[in-house]
């Protein structure tokens, strides 16, 4: 039998993506369907600035141009000197979020090469990251990887194409896929140009709403706080029989005295910590013992109109057995206020929000979660929860609470996942350690 290569595969001893494309505009019909791919590529990437749209439009078409069962995307984060699988497609998808090390594997390869690459059997190659494989059932057979990046620049990525249905991967599939990433690269670039553009003008606009809220709450902190000593004199003038009759009155006025002091501290801590979590800053957090159950029927009692007027029901579970930890408070009453206030529009008139506790068994600290009984949500949406990048599938919306709450959780060195079913609830669980400054155990889920 030879070895020889066939005439339309690459050598494998030529890396340089050329070979591929003057064997490919030297023959009439390949370069008809390079004129083809061009034309369907542009059209579809340079309509949309959406970052995930872009991703996803761009394995698509990768896909059905070679005619192969599986693809992934997976975009470089330098902060951890990974790859970080984007998006993927194929009866075994990669989860999103799934991220190798940059120089290992061939997408590794590929990437710290800038040359793309035609691997005919993975399983015999040394550089095949047999473990996707294995936690995904899925196998790869053969594939191209081309690095996704602007014209003679940096790499930004790769894009991966799996298992062609019909013959072996060719010049001219590399040639299609060579035209399809160097678009991509470039819409994906801009895209992200995009994004940090609006991020600096959301955290300009963030600012300036901060300062003006301050200097309109100015005048209605003074005002509580003078109401705050008009009912300790009134109160303090009475004797015993009327302090007993108006035992019940001094107590709203004092509650109400209360929440409105903390809804304006709350207020000014929500505007700063969407302003940082938009520009990726994150203060230290400050640890103190802390119970659980007082900070979310602090959060309950802020939320109680909102979900009163749902005929929704705030319940807890078990919160009352927890030990107190270590714990940044202010940013624990965030995290789960961004929680259930997200919670309550997604949960039908007369339904319910129950925050269960228990102590994790695996590791000692403190096994929280938080389950309503709303819509849920489909595994894609599930999915992209809690990756890099915020993201949000409300329109209109910013996706800044769910990262908040991650960076939260991040703080504190726990964990975060979450469960839902379509038409039957979510669930969100949050592991945290007693004491985060000390080494812990990973819980395991």
């Amino acid at each position: 039998m030879s070895t020889s290569p066939r005439p339309d595969t690459i050598d494998p001893h030529s890396p340089s993506v050329e070979p591929a494309l003057e064997a490919y505009a030297s023959d009439p019909l390949h370069y008809k369907t390079q004129l083809a791919a061009i034309e369907r590529v542009s059209q579809a990437l340079f309509q949309t600035i959406d970052l995930d749209d872009l991703v996803e439009t761009t394995l698509h078409i990768a896909l059905e141009e070679v005619g192969a069962e599986a693809g992934s995307i997976l975009l470089a984060d330098p902060e951890k000197e990974a790859l970080i699988f984007q998006y993927s497609i194929g009866d075994k998808p990669v989860p999103r979020g799934t991220a190798i090390p940059w120089d290992k594997g061939i997408s590794g390869s590929v990437f710290q090469s800038g040359e793309p690459r035609i691997t005919s059997r993975a399983h015999h190659d040394a550089n095949h990251l047999h473990q996707i494989d294995q936690a995904t059932g899925f196998v790869t057979r053969d594939m191209i990887t081309v690095p996704l990046r602007r014209w003679r620049g940096e790499p930004i990525g790769v894009l991966n194409v799996l298992n062609k249905r019909t013959g072996p991967l060719t010049n001219h599939d590399l040639g299609l896929l060579t035209i399809i990433s160097a678009f991509a690269a470039l819409a994906i670039q801009q895209a992200k140009q995009f994004e940090d553009a609006k991020k600096a003008e959301v955290v300009t606009l963030l600012g300036d709403i901060g300062h003006d809220m301050k200097n309109l709450l100015t005048p209605v902190q003074t005002g509580v706080e003078l109401l705050r000593d008009v009912v300790k004199d009134l109160f303090g003038a009475m004797n015993s029989a009327e302090l007993t009759h108006n035992k019940t009155n001094k107590k709203i006025c004092d509650e109400s005295v209360e929440i409105a002091q903390n809804g304006i501290r709350r207020l000014h801590d929500r505007v700063k910590e969407m302003a940082d979590c938009v520009k990726g800053l994150s203060s230290p957090p400050v640890f103190a013992l802390c119970s659980v159950r007082p900070v979310i029927l602090e959060v309950f009692h802020t939320l109680q109109g909102l979900a009163r007027d749902k005929q929704i029901t705030l319940r807890t579970d078990g919160l009352e057995s927890l030990p107190e930890f270590h714990a940044d408070e202010r940013r624990l009453y965030n995290a789960f206020y961004n929680l259930i206030n997200n919670a309550i529009p997604e949960t039908p008139q007369g339904g319910s929000i129950t925050v269960r506790g228990h102590l994790d068994q695996d590791t000692g600290g403190i096994a929280l979660a938080v389950a309503d009984t709303g819509h849920g949500m489909p595994p894609e949406i599930r999915d992209r929860l809690f990756s890099a990048k915020a993201v949000s599938t409300k329109k209109g919306g910013t996706g800044l609470g769910t990262k908040i709450v991650k960076d939260v959780v991040d703080a504190h060195k726990g964990t975060i996942w979450v469960e839902s079913q379509p038409g039957i609830g979510t669930t969100f669980h949050l592991r945290f350690p007693l004491d985060p400054r000390a080494p812990q155990a990973q819980p395991h889920h």
